[in-house]
């Protein structure tokens, strides 16, 4: 089981994903300019359309869109099926970066740099409209592993490596809670984050990843977030790349 936790974002993009070899490029997000994190919940009666909008974004190929849903909803009657506590923390944790103690669902994040309510659409795609990332990460397949490159840039600080899986789709059937009696599609679900390197911005980063391990993946993808860590927080995500099977 991979680990949860980090994630974020700041200004200025550029983003190649290059994909060849025995990864056929069947979904490749180009120069994203913005990792839309919406934070939302089964339970939530306010989250539906938050969750159709992110399903829309994940349609831009400049988005990297990714949806965690979070436990503090659960004990009004209903167990969100992908809820997580780390996701809870996650946003606990970006809320507390920028000196807030408040969170709330739906919450979508803008490269770990802004957050909005995620069932506004204009205030949504204008922080989109407006977001860049530093950095330019590329994935390429060499035989049976998948090679990421994410070059040096002194003026920004060292992050952590982020491989964040999540399903393309998933329907559920809601019983119980807000929500009660409602067949909901999502899109997007992270399901497990894992660090897999750490990048210094004086030299750069180079890992290898055995593709195999992506076997269980058919009905999702992965994503890259290229994120620094502050006291212990999420910072501003700086680069990103996603790939769906």
């Amino acid at each position: 089981m991979f680990l949860h936790g980090l994630s974020a974002t700041i200004a200025g993009t550029s983003l190649a994903l290059i994909l060849s070899g025995s990864v056929a490029a069947e979904a490749v997000r180009l120069n994203p300019k913005a990792v839309v994190e919406l934070f939302t919940s089964q339970g939530c009666s306010s989250c539906p359309p938050a969750d159709a909008l992110l399903t829309s974004l994940a349609e831009r190929e400049d988005v990297v869109a990714l949806a965690y849903h979070v436990d503090y909803w659960d004990y009004i009657g209903w167990e969100d099926t992908f809820g997580d506590k780390g996701f809870s923390d996650r946003q606990r944790g970006y809320a507390k970066s920028w000196g807030s103690s408040r969170i709330f669902t739906p919450q979508m994040v803008i490269n770990g740099a802004e957050g909005v309510v995620g069932s506004r659409r204009d205030e949504v795609h204008d922080a989109v409209a407006s977001a860049q990332l530093p950095l330019v990460v590329s994935l390429t397949a060499h035989g049976e592993m998948l090679k990421l490159d994410v070059p040096a840039d002194a003026a920004l600080e060292d992050a952590s490596i982020w491989l964040v899986r999540y399903l393309d789709r998933a329907d559920v059937a809601i019983e119980k809670g807000e929500n009660a009696g409602k067949s909901m599609v999502y899109t997007q679900v992270v399901v497990d984050r894992q660090i897999v390197g750490m990048w210094e911005a004086g030299t750069g980063a180079q890992i290898k990843l055995p593709l195999d391990q992506f076997e269980s993946s058919a009905n999702g993808g992965i994503a890259i977030l290229v994120q620094p860590e502050r006291n212990g927080l999420p910072g501003p995500i700086l680069g990103a790349a996603a790939y769906s099977f």
